[in-house]
């Protein structure tokens, strides 16, 4: 089965005061540390936000279909581009990310007959660091056509498979000045 790998940049990063993505990390940005672990695992990757703000990144970058709409148009821009059965889909804001842990997820989707795959941390379902078959993009369509932006309403539409995820750190995002500090800690 093919895979592929996108990162979606199109949040506001209202809580963080600035964009996220372009935080400052390892001698780049969060999203380069990101998107190259992504592209590791499911052997390309494609950025899901605005070309004009991120192309100068060198990834390719496709404009989100639905701006302004959250995580969930994300997710089916993702989807309506690719041409892959499973799609590893991943958030910017993900420090810790690690090649081994999105291959893990995205063996766990292969194996699987759900149309998507989560990873079940102590804090619930990570929607936002998961394997979405291309056949999954009916259902989250549909949801979305019915008004519904919260990811994981949405997820009611498809089938799921979870994959426990006891280890917290590489699904720790940072969404404030303080979560990046004591993600910058941990470097």
């Amino acid at each position: 089965m093919s895979t592929a790998g996108y990162v979606l940049v199109g949040g506001k990063s209202s809580r963080m005061g600035r964009d996220k993505a372009l935080l400052p990390f390892r001698g780049g940005v969060l999203v380069q540390s990101v998107a190259q672990a992504v592209a590791l695992a499911g052997g390309s990757v494609t950025l899901a936000g605005n070309p004009a703000r991120y192309a100068h990144l060198g990834y390719r970058v496709i404009p989100d279909l639905y701006p302004g709409e959250g995580p969930l148009g994300g997710i089916l821009t993702a989807l309506h581009d690719t041409e892959a059965d499973w799609n590893l889909i991943t958030a910017c804001d993900l420090p810790h990310l690690s090649p081994d842990f999105l291959s893990h997820i995205l063996d766990a989707a292969r194996s699987s007959a759900a149309d998507a795959l989560l990873p079940e941390s102590p804090a619930g379902l990570e929607p936002l660091c998961a394997a979405y078959h291309r056949r999954s993009r009916a259902g989250l369509e549909a949801a979305f056509t019915r008004g519904v932006r919260k990811i994981q309403e949405a997820l009611q539409d498809i089938s799921l498979a979870t994959l426990p995820a006891p280890d917290l750190t590489p699904l720790r995002n940072a969404n404030t000045p303080e979560e990046w500090r004591r993600h910058a800690a941990f470097e």
